[in-house]
């Protein structure tokens, strides 16, 4: 197991707000869990801290809230330290007779993984006695490695608690460690306790059993957040290939139980989606990759996924670095067959937005219906300067799916970066030397449908690579995945 216990801070508690402090300055990435009983005649919800999440708030045990009778509740907070955390407060509305709120901050470490996974369930016991049981709400999927922090809130804080244990079938969990267990005087008072265990062996999707012996009777709520180390992680690679393409892996999926995944650019503060890459079903697998073949050129580029687990929590995983695609002019391509050619945008061009409108003369005065306006037309002159590129502009022109085609300049314009419809082209070569003149009648487009991926690589791709036979190929990716093939940079 490599998630361990570092420490717990000291009890706080009121009738209505506390600041618990940390039991030491928080190390950047550990997990930071914050307890809290409450107690409440509305039973409201405590506040969220600042720059905290709440995970789960449950209330139960039954009956109406008084002193030793009535439902506690238990929430949990998290958060992951970044340095310079601030002390977290928490309240509840003031002005209720009896009301009592307390908590303890709880520290985790890990040493392994790319982040932390947490999941929730609670359930009550409403039958007042000193044997303590409570059934999860939900199920939570199990691994060897998962940290449990078993939490109990009760109505009689004389009710200490011993033997505090969690079961699920299949799941068999280690050596059980009591880290706090108190007595609450606050206004109509509470028990609160936090123990820890680790799941030894096992692997499944079960609900939680939460148990305890008590020394007094009491009822209320008891829940396991299990607490794992993350697997799932993102990267980009640039293919030196043209037009430019960029390869983005999420991987270590199916350890953080992920379902679906969307991927994403990243420019700045704006995400765009990438093609074929929003909500996509990742169930059973561990790696998802998509070809960005789309980006913006000149521009630092960075990706992101979110990713929704099996219990709907959504995790963002982001890459460290990011990327930026430069090429020597102008690019008019389409992704999703990996064709483009490289062209000289000329200077501007006019564009023409009609308007479905009408106009009859009535009696001497003209009345017109006109609509919204549409996209734009125009006509665009782009250059080729040489053979290759003539031929390529040939190709893409040629073969363009749907008929639409992306234009990008190398140094970002708005208002030249997009996609468009060609209706007609004209070329007009020169006899005396390579350049050529095109003359693209356009239309504004949408782009093309979002299932149709872009293409990572093309049978020319490999043509060029691998010449002779399919047992070249086989011999050079002797011992490797189709991922590894997918994620092959034939441009180098």
């Amino acid at each position: 197991m490599t998630i361990s216990y570092s420490a717990a801070g000291a009890l706080s508690s009121a009738a209505s707000t506390i600041t618990p402090a940390y039991p030491a300055t928080p190390t950047v990435g550990q997990l930071l869990v914050l307890v809290v009983t409450s107690g409440h005649t509305d039973d409201p919800t405590p506040s969220t801290p600042s720059g905290w999440t709440l995970v789960d708030s449950t209330s139960g045990g039954g009956g109406t809230f008084g002193a030793g009778t009535g439902p506690r509740r238990l929430t949990w907070f998290v958060r992951v330290a970044v340095g310079g955390d601030a002390a977290p407060t928490t309240a509840i509305p003031s002005g209720s007779s009896g009301s009592v709120v307390s908590g303890r901050i709880h520290v985790l470490a890990r040493s392994a993984g790319t982040g932390w996974r947490w999941a929730v369930s609670v359930g009550a016991d409403t039958s007042s006695g000193t044997g303590f049981s409570a059934v999860g709400g939900s199920a939570l999927t199990w691994a060897a490695g998962d940290m449990a922090l078993l939490g109990y809130a009760l109505n009689a804080s004389t009710a200490s608690l011993t033997a505090e244990a969690v079961a699920a079938t299949g799941i068999t969990y280690g050596t059980v460690t009591e880290r706090a267990d108190d007595a609450v005087a606050t206004g109509d008072a509470a028990r609160r306790a936090l123990a820890t265990c680790a799941v030894s062996s096992g692997a499944g999707t079960q609900t939680p059993t939460i148990t305890a012996t008590l020394a007094a009777a009491a009822t209320g709520v008891a829940g396991v957040l299990r607490v794992r180390e993350a697997s799932a992680t993102i990267s980009a690679a640039a293919q030196t290939t043209f037009p430019p393409r960029n390869l983005v892996t999420v991987s270590g999926l199916s350890a953080d139980d992920i379902v679906t995944a969307s991927i994403y650019q990243v420019v700045g503060d704006t995400r765009t989606a990438v093609r074929a890459g929003t909500s996509v079903d990742v169930g059973g697998h561990d790696v998802v990759l998509r070809v960005d073949a789309e980006q913006p050129l000149g521009v630092p580029i960075a990706y992101a996924a979110d990713l929704v687990d099996v219990n709907g929590d959504v995790w963002t995983v982001t890459t460290t670095s990011s990327i930026t695609s430069t090429v020597g002019g102008d690019v008019i391509s389409d992704a999703v067959q990996g064709i483009g050619a490289l062209c000289v945008i000329e200077a501007g061009w006019e564009k023409t937005r009609s308007r479905d409108a009408s106009t009859s003369n009535i009696a001497g005065r003209l009345i017109t219906v006109s609509r919204r306006r549409g996209g734009a037309t125009a006509t665009i002159t782009v250059r080729t300067e040489s053979d290759a590129e003539s031929d390529a502009m040939h190709q893409v022109l040629q073969g363009a799916t749907e008929g639409v085609l992306q234009i990008r300049k190398q140094v970002t314009m708005s208002r030249v970066d997009g996609y468009y419809a060609i209706t007609d082209d004209t070329e007009r070569p020169h006899w005396y030397d390579e350049y050529t003149w095109w003359d693209l009648t356009t239309a504004e487009s949408t782009s093309w449908p979002a299932g149709l991926e872009a293409t990572g690589f093309t049978l020319a791709d490999l043509a060029a690579v691998f010449p002779g036979t399919l047992g070249d190929l086989a011999a050079a990716f002797s011992g490797q995945t189709l991922l590894d093939l997918a994620q092959y940079d034939f441009g180098a």
